[in-house]
């Protein structure tokens, strides 16, 4: 085993440029595909969430008084999709307003009056679709007691078309870097044994099996794939935190986000394909070569 390894060393060392875009190609591939799943796993589990218990603001009229909240809780509960409900008075939304905006509330002292409603928070039982979702919101916001409902509605609806957009495109395009990285990989591979070729006949005059030709191939194949699928991971791990750190934070007033990194099961399976990805590109090319 360590006489391969010695030999895939000194080719690597001897096609050095090859394989730096090689691995550059594949890791950039691994990348493209990395990002479309990490979109479709944070996006599968934000609609996830809202399917299984969506935040929701009800806020209410301006004739409301805190004497009909019972009548309220019980005309919401009624409608069988509240799982759980917290009142929030107009005095208790402005405080909160006040800490949110921190220093930026001089212009709230020139209020005469709270000019924020009543509402009420609450978290709606599972629903199979947003779909039904929005018929609940419509149930509650038809009563005479309540004035809108506020669940990332607009925000939901734009998201869920562009999630859709986004599968195609990310189908698509995932397929075609992938295709890109696994010629560019046979075609090093073919380019790396042609510099051997006079070698290779020496060896085949001697004895040597095709596996035993193979080999350093199949092993610098797999090498360029893992290094390139490691490399892709690193840039879309330092692009993640680059990126993520105050998105949660920004929108979670609006709608219920639970953004995450890929899980170790897909970073496992992404590894794994690029490695795959480098052997069979070397497995095509030498099947070729080496009939």
């Amino acid at each position: 085993m360590m006489r391969f390894l010695n030999k895939v060393r000194t080719d690597i060392r001897s096609n050095r440029f090859l394989n730096i875009i090689t691995i550059m190609t594949i890791a950039l591939s691994i990348l493209l595909v990395s990002v479309f799943i990490l979109f479709f796993e944070n996006a599968s589990r934000i609609l996830s969430a809202w399917n299984h218990g969506g935040r929701a603001m009800v806020y209410l009229s301006d004739s409301f008084t805190p004497a009909m909240l019972p009548n309220v809780k019980e005309q919401l509960i009624s409608m069988g999709s509240i799982e759980k409900m917290v009142f929030i008075p107009k005095t208790q939304a402005l405080e909160r307003l006040k800490k949110e905006m921190g220093s930026k509330i001089q212009f709230l002292s020139t209020l005469q009056e709270n000019p924020l409603p009543d509402a009420i928070e609450i978290t709606m039982t599972a629903h199979s679709s947003f779909e039904q979702i929005q018929k609940a919101a419509a149930r509650i916001e038809a009563l005479d007691i309540v004035d809108t409902v506020e669940y990332g509605q607009g925000w939901l609806g734009r998201f869920l078309k562009l999630f859709n957009l986004f599968k195609m495109t990310g189908y698509a395009m995932s397929g075609l870097f992938l295709m890109i990285a696994l010629f560019i990989t046979a075609n090093t591979v073919r380019l790396a044994f042609y510099a051997r070729q006079t070698e290779v006949e020496i060896m085949r005059l001697v004895g040597a099996t095709d596996g035993f030709i193979k080999t350093p191939f199949y092993v610098e194949g797999l090498l360029q794939g893992f290094i390139g699928g490691v490399l892709g991971m690193i840039i879309l791990l330092a692009g993640y935190l680059t990126l993520s750190s105050g998105i949660s934070r920004n929108l979670d007033a609006y709608v219920y986000l639970d953004i995450h990194f890929l899980s170790w099961q897909a970073v496992a399976i992404i590894l794994f394909s690029s490695t795959f990805l480098g052997w069979f590109g070397c497995f095509i090319s030498l099947k070729q070569i080496l009939k």
